[in-house]
């Protein structure tokens, strides 16, 4: 087989998943969109392995050894990524990625201080964007 077909589906995987992940708002399908982007990474690392070692007569297939390297560091990504992802579901409601940019706890609404914290946020923020 010609490396141009492994390749060709290879960057159409990969552009596959880079639009998940920049269009996607659920956490979940932009996980699975950066899985899709890690295969089609795998899919280059064995088709080259294969098309060098073919013209350079090597055993030593460092590409399928860094493939299934890369297969564990997903394995591992999407566990601790699913993990992430429920324990925010749970405290927040959603996955939305839109909402979920505060990443601080919720205020009380009657928490005499929350006007005070706030004030204080508002003229740090000034003094900022005064500096900057």
């Amino acid at each position: 087989m010609h490396l141009a077909y492994p390749a060709v589906l290879s960057a159409l995987l990969f552009c596959t998943g880079l639009y998940g992940v920049l269009a996607r708002r659920n956490a979940i399908l932009v996980l699975m969109s950066v899985e899709l982007m890690l295969n089609a990474v795998n899919l280059n690392l064995v088709a080259f392995d294969v098309w060098l070692s073919r013209t350079a007569d090597e055993a030593l297939h460092s590409g399928q050894a860094l493939t299934l390297f890369t297969i564990a560091i997903a394995a591992a990504e999407i566990g601790i990524g699913l993990a992430i992802v429920l324990a925010v579901h749970r405290n927040r409601g959603t996955a939305d990625i839109d909402k979920l940019r505060d990443t601080s706890e919720r205020h009380d609404p009657d928490d005499p201080d929350h006007d005070a914290r706030t004030a204080e946020q508002s003229d740090e923020a000034q003094k900022a964007e005064a500096t900057a």
